[in-house]
């Protein structure tokens, strides 16, 4: 009970037992380096075929009971067709990371790590044609 202690030393006590039973029952997993990209996705009617995607900060960790590391689940929900123009930070997709049990642990968001500036009007149109195909 830390709120209702008598004195600062028994606080004191009783949020380094809390803060223990923190360490010893969870563990703290990285999922990815943000200054690295998730993932490439292709991109339609832009100069470039391709899109690397990753996160808005810095490194991502997740804090998950003892031993559910190992089953973690990592999806990406992402916009498709993606099409240009699109700027550097700009949102296009989820990272959802699931327990094995299928519990949500975190939802990240994903942007672009460049810009992608429109194509001219020939790649425009070829890339219109094979996505009609699509």
């Amino acid at each position: 009970m830390v709120l209702g202690a008598d004195s600062l030393q028994s606080r004191a006590n009783e949020s380094q037992k809390l803060l223990n039973w923190g360490y010893a029952t969870f563990d703290a997993v990285r999922l990815f380096d943000g200054s690295k990209p998730v993932q490439t996705v292709p991109v339609w009617k832009g100069s470039a075929n391709e899109v690397a995607i990753g996160g808005v900060e810095g490194a991502v960790y997740v804090a998950v009971p003892k031993g559910e590391a190992e089953r973690l689940k990592t999806s990406i929900e992402r916009i498709d067709p993606l099409l240009a123009p699109l700027a550097k930070g700009q949102r296009v997709a989820t990272l959802k990371v699931t327990t094995g049990a299928g519990a949500v642990v975190a939802e990240l968001p994903l942007v672009t790590q460049a810009a992608v500036p429109e194509a001219g009007a020939l790649g425009r149109a070829w890339d219109a044609i094979r996505l009609w195909i699509k």
